[in-house]
């Protein structure tokens, strides 16, 4: 079923200089040997590892990497052993949230991993553009949908103007500086959220060594296609991810894709926390649009279509699956993505 092993077989995937791999976050309940191990035993060379933000981040031990010469080569080392190269450090958070207590973790976890990835020799810095307040003094994130109304339009003014720019400008001068370049996923709840918003950010800062994560997940429930949106932002994409959606047809007709039937869980029910006193909201029963495993939503064409468009645009560009389909098990889900990128990337 699987390519040979990792280490033995650094050129599968077609001929493509794309390393394929996974984000860690779906095996944070295993060391990080046995996550390693289950990507290698998948033909996967890549993996990206949590470094900070809104999850925990057992894989990588942020602050002794840091602190220690020695660490960091065994860290890498054990990485290299089972054939696996680390591309990417993950960091999505809100660093410009309004919550002094989350901004604060945030923005810092931003900053080392830039430094981290510097030290490690690690290119790419995986995050999200973050989502302020409304105002000066707001408390809480304020994500602008529609802005047809002039007071939307004074959110946006100030989200950018005063918060967005002057802290993605600092933080492209750390990346430069670093010899790092900051992937920005477009997630909804941000201020990038799409294509247009990444240009914008890039323009208005200036920035040369941010740009986007490729992450069709969120494009794709947006009416995005991907593939257009690799074409649009070509040498603005540094990294992708591997992460697939499914429009449920009868739910979404009705509510549409802004579903916003998400339930506060009880005190009782376990959560995630996001940062301060925030945690995450439990997915509505039937949602409109919902995580798959990569070719679940998509078919092997489509994700093939995808990694050429990702090399046209950028031949340096690894890709990594984000698993987050809760309808598969921890190991089903990654099999069942990696099988699919697989078959993409041997297509002609």
């Amino acid at each position: 079923m699987w390519p040979a092993r990792a280490k033995d077989n650094q050129e599968y995937s077609g001929g493509m200089k794309m390393k394929l791999g996974a984000y860690t976050a779906c095996l944070h309940d295993k060391t990080l040997d046995e996550a390693l191990g289950i990507l290698a035993n998948m033909g996967l060379t890549s993996v990206e590892l949590n470094a900070g933000g809104f999850i925990p981040s057992p894989h990588c031990p942020v602050d002794s990497l840091l602190a220690n010469e020695t660490s960091r080569r065994n860290f890498l080392a054990q990485i290299a052993d089972h054939g696996i190269e680390l591309t990417a450090l993950n960091d999505n958070g809100n660093p410009l949230h309004p919550d002094p207590e989350v901004r604060a973790k945030h923005s810092r976890d931003v900053t080392n991993a830039i430094e981290l990835a510097n030290k490690l020799g690690v290119r790419n810095v995986i995050t999200m553009s973050g989502n302020p307040g409304g105002h000066a003094g707001c408390s809480t994130p304020n994500w602008v949908v529609e802005p047809w109304d002039s007071a939307y339009t004074e959110i946006l003014d100030y989200q950018w103007n005063t918060v967005a720019i002057p802290f993605w400008k600092q933080t492209n001068a750390i990346a430069v500086n670093a010899g790092v370049k900051v992937a920005i996923e477009m997630h909804p709840h941000n201020i990038v959220y799409n294509p247009a918003t990444m240009v914008r950010l890039i323009e208005e800062t200036g920035a040369t060594n941010v740009g986007a994560e490729m992450d069709p997940s969120h494009l794709f429930w947006q009416g995005i296609d991907p593939i257009k949106a690799i074409e649009f932002l070509g040498d603005r994409v540094f990294f992708a991810a591997a992460k697939d959606i499914r429009i449920n047809e009868d739910y979404c007709q009705i509510n549409g894709v802004l579903d916003g039937r998400f339930r506060v869980l009880g005190p009782d029910e376990p959560k995630v926390p996001l940062g301060g006193r925030y945690v995450c909201n439990a997915w509505p029963t039937n949602p409109s649009w919902q995580f798959v495993a990569v070719g679940r939503g998509h078919d092997v064409a489509y994700w093939g279509r995808f990694l050429k468009a990702l090399e046209a645009a950028n031949r340096e560009i690894h890709c990594n699956i984000e698993h987050e389909d809760f309808e598969l098990g921890q190991l089903e889900g990654l099999e069942s993505a990696a099988q699919t990128l697989h078959e993409a990337a041997a297509l002609d």
